[in-house]
């Protein structure tokens, strides 16, 4: 054997503990850039805030849909639907009138017919005129009544 793996019997044996090595005292985190949050920026544990704890979610269910948007789309259509009826209402009104102006321009037009028989000439005696005109070659023309 040789001498230097022998221990002397003085000499006590080494026991065993904890080691704590000198870059382990302070040791370095990565944490965000706040310039560039594509990169992480290395940091003393010892330089950093202590961070507050986050508040508790709310993990109750949401609705499928928000309230107001829900209010504002109700509202959209009940306004379509109300220009509809408008529309609609105002449709059938002009369809009226038209009709009473149609109405009106056939009673108007027997009376323009009533009128238009009571004065014809066959009612009332008259003369008849014959006119006889005759153009010749040469631009001679004689009119005879």
């Amino acid at each position: 054997m040789s001498s230097k793996h022998v221990i002397p019997a003085g000499v006590q044996q080494p026991t065993a503990a904890f080691v704590e090595l000198g870059d382990e005292h302070d040791p370095i985190v990565h944490v965000q850039d706040p310039y560039d949050p594509n990169r992480s920026v290395a940091v003393r544990r010892s330089a950093l805030q202590p961070t507050a704890p986050s508040p508790a979610r709310d993990l109750s269910p949401q609705p499928l849909l928000d309230p107001l948007a829900q209010r504002m789309l109700a509202g959209g259509v009940g306004g379509g639907v109300l220009g509809w009826g408008a529309g609609d209402f105002l449709a059938g009104a002009s369809k009226l009138v038209s009709a009473a102006a149609s109405g009106g321009s056939a009673v108007a037009a027997m009376a323009l017919l009533l009128l238009a028989w009571k004065m014809s000439p066959s009612s009332r005696p008259g003369k008849t005129v014959n006119i006889t005109n005759k153009n010749s070659w040469g631009g001679r023309s004689s009119t005879r009544a």
